[in-house]
């Protein structure tokens, strides 16, 4: 219906007012470091954290998230909640995720989408609870998720690197076309296939959590 996907597109806009534009998951560390260097290797960045960490993680427990909250399990819901803050590799990746969670909890009340009745929701929780109080198919509201974590991720490098807009639209371009496979990959798997691998991210994290000069928060 063309509300679900007006309110999807809301859900995914760089326009909610939650802070998403302040956070490069460790890419400015990546960039400091001589990681990644132009828009070649930006892309790759962003494709492999999506590949080792979102596509093993974050997109499995999202679909999670949604069965609980449509099932009104919210016991499940906080316990895939917990697995998924839990396993933020950094102290500043799970600042990013608490603090985006709770400033999408509040909108989401204010926008009569319910109560998001957890303790400290992370931000697929909280994005989840929204779209299933919507009525967005989970697939297309994982696939919206992922979306909104691409174009930050895309934004963040035409910020810190010397990139023009059209670098970063043919990023968006070609790291969209793997949304779709992710999200149905995220449905087949298992709880004791969860996981991700990203020690790089993890070390670039949590230097970025002390480099000298950054244009974004740790």
């Amino acid at each position: 219906m063309a509300e679900n996907l007006a309110r999807l597109l809301q859900l995914a806009s760089p326009a909610l007012p939650v802070g998403a534009y302040s956070y490069s998951q460790g890419l400015e560390a990546a960039i400091e470091a001589g990681v990644v260097r132009d828009a070649a290797s930006a892309e790759r960045w962003i494709g492999d954290v999506l590949a080792y960490s979102v596509a093993p993680m974050e997109a499995p427990v999202f679909i999670r998230l949604c069965a609980a909250w449509t099932a009104g399990d919210t016991g499940c819901a906080e316990r895939w909640n917990s697995l998924f803050l839990a396993s933020r590799e950094t102290a500043e990746l799970r600042a990013e995720t608490a603090q985006m969670g709770y400033s999408l909890a509040r909108l989401v009340a204010l926008l009569g989408a319910g109560h998001v009745p957890l303790d400290e929701p992370s931000f697929p929780a909280a994005f989840a609870r929204a779209a299933t109080a919507w009525r967005i198919d989970p697939h297309e509201a994982l696939i919206g998720y992922l979306w909104s974590w691409l174009e930050n991720q895309v934004l963040a490098a035409v910020k810190a690197l010397p990139l023009g807009q059209t670098d970063g639209q043919r990023m968006l371009a070609s790291l969209g076309d793997r949304l779709g496979d992710v999200a149905r990959r995220a449905a087949r798997l298992d709880d004791d296939q969860l996981g991700s691998l990203v020690p790089g991210l993890a070390l670039l994290s949590s230097g970025h959590e002390t480099q000298y000069s950054r244009l974004f928060r740790s």
